[in-house]
Order: structure tokens, then C-alpha cells, then sequence
């Protein structure tokens, strides 16, 4: 990490991404950071060149794991390296025992929910985003988002972790529209999963889950390949299984490219600290919702009727979600863009 002297400050980074001016739209995917661009720019000459080396490649992968654990509040250990949130959930849903009860929020992302859903023999539950907590007193899993994509809606966090306390309900946690801008301790809960190609600034391609120690046994990694196995080039070959005794028994070989650009993008958020960011997010976030009158929130994300085309049509890049416009604020945008979009609806 970097020294408090040389530490980054939000506006650096806004001065660093120009192209977002009138960015709403980091819910769907976030931008990249010009380290991130360097750091992909040099590992494909290295690959070009033939100069790579499978320890140069690999570098940056391990590197992310140790940043995104520091975020998450855990240990590396507890840390596997993926390619998607569907992955990590169906790695969960797939070792479930027939007839396990499982609450799911309704209008939750399809990547956490159908991994799920498809298996007919599970009995799940789907609920309103706040009748999540109510419903796990009768639940052996809770698979939720900590923000809803379609509207930016919170979860309560702390009723959620009090019912499963009560309950024994274990949770799995979908982080992807929250890591990033909203402190996360995923020590709390059984399993954390996240999407890095948002709030976090990597390459689609990156994604993570937290799996805590107690549980792992519990869960069966669906396509174990070597780099889940324990010991590097001795799992290259042969049988039998020779899984790693801590989370990476659930690693999918790395895409190289994705984590080269990864690891200076979760550099630079563990430099600038989530509190500043969620601070900065959540404040611009407030101050449009202010401008458009409407009610105050904690989150980042903002849902409105409002016409998406319109807003594009004034330099606002969004989306369109539920039927309504969703706009997401983070650390490249400021006050300018707040206001775009706020004249961009006549506000």
C-alpha cells in the first residue's frame, strides 16, 4: 500500500478518468483506471513478445487475492479466485443436500438466483428484499444481494445476520453491487461472492468468493482443475484429487489478461480506503436525489421513472432497469455530473 504522504485522493482519480464525465452507469460495468491500462498494456506485449513467464502471469493474480481479502476483512486463505458470480453460486447451490430450504429475494440478480432455482429438489423461497431476514427462521441457506442491482435497494445487514444467528441459517452473500463503495466485513458471513467488474474497476472476468473455514468442507468444488489443487505444478498430472485445504480448492484457472488489470484497480481502492469512497459516492448520490426530490438513501444507486433515452440524449450514460432509470455514482464522478443529469430531467 502506498505511504500516507503519497496516498490518492478521489478528485486524482477523477482527474485521471476523463471519459466519465456523464458516467452514471457503473452498475453495469465500472471504468478502468489508467494503472489498470498500463498494467493489461504490458502483460500483452510480454505475451506478444513470448517474455511472460507462467510466475510473471500469476503474480497478479495472487496479489488480487491478498487485496480483495484485505477489503473483505479476512484472511487470503479464505479467499478463491473465479470467473463469475454464476460460478460461485452454483459451486454452492450444487452442494446443497436434497430438500434444503433456501430463501432467495425475488427481484434478485438471475446469476445468484437460477443456480438455485434450477435445482427442483431444493425448496426455495422467494421473498420481498425486506422480508429476507423474516423468512431465514425457516430457511438452512440465505442467498441475497447486499444491494439489489434493478434498484440500488440495501439490505439490512444487521436484521439479516441477527435471524440467521437465531435461526442457524447459513448466508451466502452476493457483494457485486456493493464492494467497492460499501465497507464489507465479510468475515460475518458463511460464504461472500463478487463480481469485480463494477464498483471494484477490473476486468470482467475477475470475480472472488469468501468462504469461511467451518464451511468449506460443505462444499464441492463442481470443475476442479489444477489450479485448485494444493501444490502448483504437482497438480499438473494424474490422480488421485489433490485438492487445497483452504478456500483456493474452489480457484478456476486464472484468465490471465483479466487479473493483470485487476490488481493495480484493487491497489488503488485499498490506497484510497472505502470509507472515502462510500463517503463520496453516497454524498454525490444524495445530492441528485436532493435535485430531483426524492427521499433520502445510503445507497450509491439511484432508481427513477425517468426516460433513459432522454437522459442518454443529454450525455447521461445509464441504464434502464424494472422499467425505470437506474444512475450509479462513484469515485471518477463529481458534482458536474450530478447536475447533468439533474438539468437532464428539467430538475
Amino acid at each position: 500500500m502506498t505511504s500516507t504522504a503519497s496516498r490518492p485522493t478521489v478528485a486524482d482519480v477523477r482527474a485521471q478518468v476523463p471519459a466519465a464525465r456523464g458516467y452514471l452507469d457503473t452498475a453495469t460495468c465500472g471504468l478502468p483506471v489508467p494503472a489498470t491500462l498500463d498494467a493489461l498494456g504490458t502483460h500483452l506485449r510480454t505475451w506478444q513478445d513470448g517474455s511472460g513467464s507462467l510466475e510473471a502471469f500469476h503474480a497478479p493474480v495472487e496479489r488480487s487475492r491478498a487485496l480483495f481479502a484485505e477489503l473483505a476483512g479476512v484472511p487470503g486463505t479464505q479467499v478463491a479466485v473465479g470467473s463469475q458470480v454464476s460460478a460461485a453460486a452454483g459451486a454452492v447451490a450444487a452442494s446443497l443436500p436434497p430438500g434444503a430450504r433456501v430463501v432467495l429475494a425475488e427481484q434478485d440478480f438471475t446469476s445468484l438466483l437460477w443456480p438455485f432455482l434450477q435445482r427442483t429438489d431444493l425448496r426455495c423461497t422467494l421473498v420481498p428484499l425486506d422480508q429476507v431476514p423474516a423468512a431465514t427462521a425457516a430457511a438452512d441457506w440465505v442467498a441475497v444481494s447486499s444491494v439489489q442491482s434493478c434498484s440500488g435497494d440495501l439490505l439490512d445487514l444487521d436484521a439479516l445476520r441477527r435471524a440467521a444467528d437465531e435461526s442457524g441459517a447459513r448466508v451466502l452473500l452476493d457483494v457485486t453491487q456493493s464492494a467497492g463503495w460499501l465497507p464489507l466485513d465479510a468475515s460475518r458471513w458463511d460464504v461472500v461472492v463478487a463480481g469485480a467488474y463494477k464498483w471494484l474497476l477490473c476486468p470482467r472476468g475477475a470475480a472472488f468468493t469468501v468462504v469461511r473455514p467451518e464451511v468449506l468442507d460443505e462444499l464441492v468444488p463442481p470443475a476442479p482443475g489444477w489450479f485448485a489443487g494444493e501444490g502448483g505444478s504437482t497438480s499438473y498430472y494424474g490422480g488421485p484429487v489433490r485438492l487445497a485445504r483452504d478456500a483456493r480448492r474452489l480457484d478456476v484457472s486464472p484468465a490471465w489478461p483479466c487479473w493483470a488489470g485487476a490488481a493495480p484497480a484493487l491497489q488503488l481502492l485499498a490506497d484510497l480506503g472505502v470509507e472515502a469512497v462510500h463517503a463520496h459516492d453516497v454524498g454525490l448520490a444524495e445530492a441528485f436525489r436532493a435535485r430531483v426530490g426524492l427521499p433520502p438513501s445510503d445507497s450509491a444507486v439511484v432508481s427513477l421513472d425517468a426516460d433513459v433515452e432522454a437522459l442518454r440524449a443529454a450525455g447521461v450514460r445509464c441504464s434502464g432497469r424494472a422499467g425505470r432509470a437506474r444512475l450509479a455514482f462513484h469515485l471518477y464522478n463529481d458534482e458536474d455530473d450530478v447536475d447533468l443529469a439533474a438539468r437532464a430531467l428539467g430538475c
